[in-house]
């Protein structure tokens, strides 16, 4: 007897499986590791992104070292060291790219992380001519203007997806964290401005302060199963209601987590923070709980699963709603709440 239909598509791209390696450094540094990844079961691989400040500390370096002996800034040559240009700038982006066009069989997208408007494009332009199979737009910022609108900021990002879809002809993707006032009217923009999918969501890492040394200091905290509520509900919220493909990021660590992101209408999964602390490896438990799920379940296919529970079609849509919301206050109980009342 042959086991479920696990295929899907992403952007255009057709996918073996849902399980798709999400941007992260260390599981993308270098083409060996990208080839252990596909032979662990990756459908896709998301590079770790180029960041927006990389592009930036690499032309500063190109133009010190072309100043060299010329009148300049002190503060500007001192800035950053030479060896700048030798670590994680565009151009080993770029090689990783062309080295993993040659040796994987599975698509593989770049990711982009900035903030500003007319940073992108040419970035993109290089990307696309290295090979890269799609493009990740990871729009990542912490509005700390009071004078900035929120009718601003969404122009913005909208601005970046305009100006990178002009430029290029690869499948492009929104990544983004869900503070946005209307997040769905958010979505339609984004379709309406040439992106394909929306990766749902970013997670923005909180700093913390150390109280001894009185330094604020990076504090990064992997997601855990609870984090899974928020893409999910946006997901099923969405689904049927934007012409974008959905992927789900953040909180999956079980076969069953993929399940759900796909009944509530996502295309495919990001897998991040269960390959940090598991291995590669992990990727071909969670592709068989996910078939022994379907399995049990006689669900015949994925396509069968997308969107089977998202808002449009589960059988009661408020519950993604606010009668959600009151349902689980009135139904929860503090611990030993139920031995002081009694047991009826």
């Amino acid at each position: 007897m042959s086991g479920p239909d696990l295929a899907t598509t992403y952007l255009g791209l057709p996918l073996r499986t849902p399980l798709v390696v999400g941007a992260a450094g260390p599981l993308s540094e270098s083409v060996e590791a990208l080839q252990e990844l596909e032979r662990c079961g990756a459908a896709a691989i998301v590079l770790h992104s180029l960041f927006e400040e990389q592009i930036e500390r690499e032309q500063l370096a190109l133009h010190h070292l072309g100043q060299q002996g010329a009148e300049s800034y002190g503060e500007a040559i001192s800035y950053l060291p030479e060896p700048a240009l030798q670590h994680g700038g565009a151009d080993a982006y770029l090689r990783l790219i062309e080295q993993a066009r040659r040796r994987l069989t599975i698509p593989v997208i770049a990711s982009l992380n900035g903030r500003s408007p007319g940073r992108w494009v040419e970035s993109a332009r290089r990307i696309e001519a290295a090979g890269a199979a799609a493009l990740e737009l990871n729009i990542y910022a912490i509005p700390t203007d009071p004078e900035l609108s929120s009718a601003a900021i969404e122009a913005q990002v909208e601005e970046i997806v305009r100006e990178v879809r002009a430029e290029v002809a690869l499948p492009l993707a929104v990544k983004l964290g869900p503070f946005f006032s209307n997040f769905g009217a958010m979505a339609r923009r984004l379709e309406h401005s040439g992106a394909q999918g929306l990766v749902l969501f970013n997670r923005f890492y909180q700093p913390d302060i150390d109280i001894e040394s009185m330094t604020v200091r990076p504090n990064l905290l992997l997601s855990t199963p609870h984090d899974l509520r928020l893409p999910l509900r946006w997901i099923a919220l969405l689904h049927g209601r934007v012409g974008l493909d959905l992927i789900g990021s953040g909180g999956v660590h079980r076969g069953t987590d993929v399940v759900r992101l796909l009944m509530a209408g996502a295309a495919a999964i990001q897998v991040v923070a269960a390959l940090l602390r598991h291995g590669p490896g992990r990727l071909q438990g969670l592709e068989d709980e996910l078939a022994t799920w379907m399995r049990d379940h006689e669900v015949a296919s994925v396509a069968a699963l997308i969107g089977c529970m998202s808002q449009a079609h589960c059988p009661n849509p408020e519950e993604y709603e606010r009668a959600q919301y009151m349902q689980a206050i009135h139904s929860y109980s503090p611990a030993g709440a139920a031995t002081a009342r009694g047991p009826w």
